[in-house]
């Protein structure tokens, strides 16, 4: 294919090298030959320049030439007719293989026609050799020529090799076979031939004796025969019976020309490689009519005619025989009467399903008498309503076999849920019945579920907060999942809310009736953090630990939350299983701790029986879908059956293959147990403020706490026997060794190179709240205001694979600079920053969370180091975390700033220089630990860690 610019302007820079080119360009009133430079491109790197030109005149672009269009158009051609198989071989008159387009129906034959009668002399303007007056090429032959050349690259590949014994029609580059001529002439000649021959099926009425207007067909069945039609390419309205053309009427041969017998027996040659009962048509008198045993009609009715569609032989069926014969399982309980109670304790009933099969013609669905016939028929068709049904052999074998198969209520809601079920390793359709009907539309169309006006929409009066939309709807959704007897997954974004949303539910619950205590296992650092929300938004409801030296459940308020860890879980889980008071809800905070079935923790937490399993998480999949089922097999036992059957029939599609529709199937059956919001979610990001911020509790490790008391001990005992300027700088420096402490005790006892991992509760809470962040594809900015506190967490991230980078006051100018662009174009998601340093001047708006180590005390600086992130060009919610440790100076200073105004006014004038004027008593006070908060455990699980923003906003 050669391109030139009929301007003469040049041409596009290409990798192909120019060459001259004669073309016929119009001169005055007549045409002269005249050189131009042309690209020329093999036909396969054409085609895509050629299709873009199309293009780009639909589009109206002044850039593509309207023969370049032309010929896009003939690509598309000759795309669109490989694509529905119309590809024949042949050979070259150089007798090579040569791939052809073929056979063509009226409508191809009619679009090339037209496409060539619109070829303008551009497109063509290549002159014929030797001619004189100058010629140029007819646009048919032409055009054949070049959608013919289409075709010839676009099969060649291993699954030809079928065509011949060698590598012909297989190969790149074409293959010499002059052997094949004669075979390759016939395939032409049919390719070219002015006819199509097509069957038409239809009732030999004559070859049998039954009655069609009732169950008696007198033994013998119906019968069929295959009727051969003629069809005109020329004119497609005209078609004759192959009967009536041998019989020599005398229209058929003047309509269809003297070559249409050859044409028809050429055809039905072909058809016969297809499918071998045709080949009985070639040796009859006249090929008119074949009579079908019940394979062949069968054959017909299935892939046979696909085949011979291939061959250009088309299989019309009769209107009386029907091939809408559809089946589908059919699951329903036995029969009783319907009541709530019935269908809320459907999945505790232990009652199995009968699993069968429900057949339908045209839509509508088969009486029992109906079905029955077809299972006993030993013909391929059946008379039913009047009509012929196609009988499937396989259909009936398996609805005889699946006669009297049951199931389990929870795998029969996960078929009614997908809407198929796997039956010996293949997928049924199915529909569901009766009360399993029910409870599929009421978790899975809540909104146009039978109850759907019943439900309770209001927030519980006890709560001392008001729900958000969106948080209101996952309490409501909550609520139904617990009162079926349904576990659930709430995965809702860091920072929407979900520890507000369980405490909601367990106080619903409770105005409804006695559902028994909640119990919540979550991280150790997270502790502190569930018993103050509990207290805010809940108060009255008892609250309290099994956690620590000490840990008890006597005495349990039939209402009361029980905070516990997964670790303590391991532990006592014999102790939590068998509680006086049954537990209403069990609760799994940061669930992705059970994420491995297999573990200790997970093990251990199937062993508490709970009328309601709840997982709260941010990132239900963080790595595999066996995470996800991890999660939900614990929250609802059985639904997503055996994890080497999950594997089989979901993860490996969806994670290797990204097969989509394997994905939607796994999306019905997980969606209603399962809810998960975004912040990104329409509904959702309208309603949260545009900066939430958020203090995160985080309980002392053994030896921080140790180094904290004995620090306190000494420290008061040195202050109380110094004045002045003396005693304010002890005071300055018990402070900051307090603060260094809470942070990590490696900071202060400067230590160089030392194990960092287990020793500190901050540094705990920091990877989980990464994890969670990271997992989510969020950016972090991390304050410190200390250098080494900065290295130290440097160095520790490093080591668990976290790429992270340090920003502080010995960093140069353009180092600095560097940094803030690296992080800006997404290359880090973790930056740590020194506060003084970086406090100030700094855009970073790639930041949706601002991660607090330690405090300033001055709530102003702290400020404008948030607004690193919180500024102008901010398009995202900023989520701020302050990280707390409990029960000592970090966590009386919160409270202080939040309750106590003089205090407060002080601190935010003159920051932490304010505290040196405090008493000895005050400062005592200020400082010492409190012991209501439980020292973290060194027993730490080792399993990856992550956190979600914890309910209230300021």
């Amino acid at each position: 294919m050669a391109f030139w610019r009929a301007d003469g302007g040049e041409l596009p820079d290409c990798d192909v090298e120019p060459e001259e080119l004669t073309v016929v360009r119009p001169h005055g009133n007549g045409v002269r030959r005249r050189n131009v430079t042309a690209v020329l491109l093999p036909i396969a790197q054409a085609v895509p320049v050629l299709t873009r030109a199309r293009a780009m005149v639909q589009s109206a672009n002044a850039s593509a030439s309207v023969s370049a269009a032309l010929w896009g158009a003939g690509a598309l051609i000759a795309l669109q007719l490989a694509a529905r198989g119309r590809l024949l071989p042949g050979l070259s008159p150089a007798g090579f293989d040569a791939w052809r387009l073929g056979p063509l129906d009226g409508g191809d034959v009619r679009r090339i026609r037209d496409l060539a009668a619109a070829m303008p002399p551009e497109a063509r303007a290549v002159p014929l050799p030797g001619s004189s007056p100058v010629a140029l090429p007819a646009a048919e032959p032409l055009l054949r020529a070049f959608l013919d050349a289409v075709a010839d690259g676009l099969p060649r590949s291993p699954a030809a090799r079928h065509l011949t014994a060698g590598p012909a029609f297989a190969a790149r580059m074409p293959v010499p076979i002059p052997e094949q001529r004669e075979w390759a002439a016939e395939v032409a000649a049919g390719m070219d031939a002015g006819v199509r021959v097509s069957l038409r099926l239809e009732e030999d009425s004559d070859a049998w004796g039954g009655s069609w207007d009732g169950e008696d067909y007198g033994g013998a069945g119906p019968e069929f025969r295959a009727v051969v039609q003629l069809h005109s390419l020329a004119d497609p309205t005209l078609v004759v019976d192959a009967a009536e053309l041998w019989a020599g009427d005398a229209a058929a041969p003047e309509q269809f020309g003297a070559r249409t017998r050859i044409d028809a027996l050429l055809a039905l040659r072909r058809g016969a490689k297809a499918w071998p009962p045709l080949s009985r048509l070639l040796s009859a008198a006249a090929p008119d009519v074949l009579q079908l045993a019940d394979d062949e009609l069968l054959d017909l009715l299935g892939e046979a005619a696909e085949r011979l569609a291939a061959a250009g032989i088309q299989v019309h069926l009769p209107k009386g025989l029907a091939k809408e014969l559809t089946a589908t399982g059919l699951l329903e309980p036995p029969q009783r009467k319907k009541t709530q109670s019935d269908l809320e304790t459907f999945l505790s009933s232990g009652q199995l399903l009968q699993f069968s099969w429900q057949l339908a013609l045209g839509g509508e669905p088969l009486t029992k008498e109906e079905m029955d016939r077809l299972v006993e028929a030993h013909r391929p068709v059946v008379r039913l309503r009047d009509q012929w049904v196609v009988v499937d052999q396989a259909l009936v074998r398996k609805v005889r076999k699946q006669r009297g198969r049951e199931l389990t209520a929870i795998d029969a809601l996960g078929a009614a849920l997908t809407g198929e079920v796997e039956i010996d390793g293949k997928s049924v359709p199915v529909t569901a019945g009766g009360a399993l009907e029910q409870l599929r539309a009421r978790i899975a169309e809540p909104e146009a579920g039978p109850d759907a006006a019943s439900v309770t929409t209001s927030q519980p009066a006890m709560l001392a907060a008001t729900l958000r939309d969106y948080q209101l709807r996952g309490l409501t959704w909550l609520d139904r999942m617990t009162s079926l007897g349904l576990g659930c997954c709430l995965a809702d974004d860091m920072g929407l809310g979900k520890t507000i949303t369980l405490i909601s539910l367990h106080l619903r619950l409770h105005e409804r009736s006695a559902h028994g205590p909640t119990l919540v296992v979550c991280p150790t650092s997270l502790l502190g953090n569930w018993e103050r929300e509990v207290q805010r938004f809940a108060p009255g409801i008892a609250v309290r630990r099994f956690h620590g030296p000490g840990r008890t459940l006597d005495d349990l308020a039939p209402n009361a939350f029980v905070l516990t860890t997964y670790g303590t879980l391991r532990r006592d889980a014999q102790r939590l299983a068998d509680t006086a008071v049954p537990w209403g809800l069990l609760v799994a905070d940061e669930a992705q701790h059970v994420k491995n079935p297999y573990s200790d923790t997970a093990r251990a937490l199937r062993t508490v029986p709970a009328a309601g399993r709840i997982a709260l998480t941010g990132t239900p999949v963080e790595n595999n879908l066996s995470e996800l089922w991890a999660l939900l097999d614990w929250t609802t036992p059985g639904l997503l059956g055996t994890l080497t059957a999950f594997r089989d029939r979901y993860a490996r599609a969806v994670e290797a293959d990204g097969d989509q529709e394997t994905a939607n199937r796994l999306a019905r059956l997980v969606g209603p147990f399962l809810l998960r919001r975004r912040k990104s979610d329409p509904g959702i990001a309208p309603e949260l403020p545009p900066k939430t911020e958020t203090d995160q509790p985080v309980s002392l490790a053994k030896e921080q706490a140790s180094l904290y008391e004995a620090l306190v001990r000494e420290s008061l005992a040195a202050i109380g026997e110094a004045d002045g300027m003396a005693r304010r700088g002890l005071v300055m420096k018990l402070l900051t060794g307090l603060k260094q402490v809470c942070n990590h005790p490696a900071q202060y006892l400067k230590e160089k190179n030392a194990k960092l991992a287990g020793r500190s509760g901050k540094l705990e809470l920091l990877d989980e709240l990464l994890d969670t962040i990271m997992a989510e594809g969020g950016s972090v900015l991390v304050f410190t205001q200390y250098v080494e506190m900065g290295r130290l967490l440097e160095q520790h991230l490093a080591a668990r694979g976290t790429a992270a980078q340090f920003l502080h006051g010995g960093t140069p100018v353009k180092q600095r600079e560097e940094m803030v662009d690296r992080f800006q174009r997404g290359e880090r998601q973790v930056f740590l920053l020194s506060l003084k340093a970086a406090g100030t001047g700094l855009n970073l708006t790639r930041a949706g969370h601002v991660i607090h180590f330690d405090r300033w005390w001055n709530p102003a600086v702290e400020d404008q180091a948030t607004d690193r992130a919180y500024r102008i060009g901010q398009t995202q919610p900023v989520q701020v975390h302050r990280l707390i440790a409990e029960g000592t100076v970090e966590d009386r200073i919160a409270e202080m700033l939040k309750q106590k105004k003089g205090l407060a006014d002080a601190v935010l004038s003159h920051g932490e220089a304010a505290l040196t004027e405090l008493s000895d008593a005050e400062l005592a006070e200020l400082v010492t630990m409190r012991h209501n908060a439980t020292p973290w455990s060194t027993a730490r699980q080792s399993t990856t860690r992550q956190s979600t923003t914890r309910g209230g906003r300021k």
